[in-house]
């Protein structure tokens, strides 16, 4: 068996006690069994990341002794690959574009919430979409 470990954590913020104790967890596991323990560093949400965050999380993970032996992965590099997957997954139709705009995915998640059932977009089953509505909802908006 071939163990792989992750630690992925979001540079929106600082390491804190909880992403420590899932760094150092994954890496004794990882070490236990001869595997790989590998840091992914989730930078897509470029409003919210910041460099002086991505430091302190590398800051703390040297302080912790945890550091991967692998080049450390930044999601933001991978966002052609994304992307073409995206394009591949709505051409095989195991993707779908949904059109709902903030107002209406907010009462969606709020009606969901308030039912105890997952969200279900209206246009996850739709044949013809309707090309009036501007915003898009899904990770790589506009880019598709």
């Amino acid at each position: 068996m071939n163990v792989v470990t992750r630690f992925a954590p979001s540079p929106t913020g600082y390491l804190h006690i909880g992403g420590a104790r899932t760094a150092i967890f994954n890496y004794l596991f990882a070490k236990k069994h001869s595997g790989k323990y590998l840091v992914r560093i989730e930078d897509t949400d470029k409003k919210r990341s910041s460099e002086e965050a991505i430091k302190a999380i590398h800051k703390g993970l040297n302080w912790l002794n945890v550091n991967s032996e692998h080049k450390v992965v930044y999601q933001s590099q991978n966002f052609n690959s994304h992307i073409k997957v995206a394009h591949e997954l709505l051409k095989k139709g195991h993707a779908y574009k949904c059109y709902l705009n903030s107002e209406e995915l907010e009462k969606l998640r709020k009606k969901s919430r308030e039912n105890g059932i997952p969200i279900k977009s209206p246009w996850r089953n739709k044949k013809e979409l309707d090309v009036n509505k501007k915003r898009i909802c899904y990770t790589f908006k506009n880019a598709i």
